[in-house]
């Protein structure tokens, strides 16, 4: 059984955010799959079963299974295609506990649909703002998932050093923090803690952009934006809101191919 590391959101090596897949043609048991994840120490390991159609997709932190993920899901459908298990020319659709996934492959960037995850407007948890150790914020909201807070400046945003163990005990998935960018390439940046998850920081992610690109539209009056993850590694997303569905798209590039030992399968 081979297994693969992308690099996702980003189309060089070391950046952008990494994942593993894996290619099952068998059913594996969910302790298996929890086991492996946690050996490859790697964000995410995303398993996709082959044995029907639309493909199931799941995805493993090194601690737990999550519901959705966006880079995951890329780094599995560049996968797929470079491996030839499907042509590139063909839209992959994916089974999901969350919901039905497409991924389409367009000029060098892969395409994943989504449904927008917009926030409202709330009361901060009295945790929330110590946890993430800012004063003044332009605005907090929640979604299904998680917080989304926007403060003024750029500067701040990218020197934030949030308590981890503070973020983890509040009733959410993470916590995202924007603000618009003083660079011209960019129209809004970000950065997303998710310790519950067992991800401190994410790399990028392209869930908590079915957040920020409803927010941002909203603010902006926009429908198409280039957004940066500013996390250490950072990655690059563009993004096209159409109502309610969130087109994500970004690159990929894999950095090994591995075989797992006959006695791990």
């Amino acid at each position: 059984m081979n297994i693969y590391q992308v690099d996702t959101f980003s189309n060089e090596m070391f950046k952008g955010n990494p994942a593993m897949v894996c290619i099952l043609e068998e059913n594996k048991s969910d302790h298996w799959m929890s086991n492996l994840a946690k050996e490859l120490n790697q964000p995410v390991t995303a398993f996709v079963s082959t044995n029907s159609y639309p493909y199931k997709i799941r995805w493993f932190t090194p601690t737990q299974e999550i519901m959705i993920c966006g880079h995951g899901t890329l780094a599995a459908s560049f996968i797929l295609w470079e491996t030839n298990v499907l042509p590139v020319k063909e839209k992959i659709h994916f089974h999901t506990e969350a919901g039905h996934l497409t991924t389409t492959y367009q000029n060098e960037w892969i395409q994943l649909k989504f449904q927008a995850v917009a926030p409202i407007e709330v009361e901060p948890h009295p945790k929330l703002l110590n946890a993430m150790g800012i004063n003044n914020v332009n605005y907090i909201g929640k979604n299904k998932w998680d917080y989304i807070v926007e403060i003024e400046k750029e500067e701040e945003l990218i020197s934030l050093k949030p308590d981890f163990d503070l973020i983890s005990k509040l009733p959410v998935r993470g916590v995202i923090v924007t603000t618009k960018s003083k660079q011209k390439e960019y129209d809004f940046i970000s950065r997303f803690f998710s310790p519950a998850q067992g991800i401190n920081e994410d790399q990028v992610t392209g869930s908590a952009h079915c957040c920020l690109a409803p927010y941002w539209n909203n603010k902006l009056q926009k429908d198409e934006f280039i957004a940066y993850q500013a996390s250490k590694r950072g990655g690059k997303i563009k993004i096209k809101v159409r109502g309610e569905d969130i087109y994500l798209f970004g690159k990929a590039v894999t950095v090994y191919k591995g075989e797992l030992s006959s006695s791990a399968v």
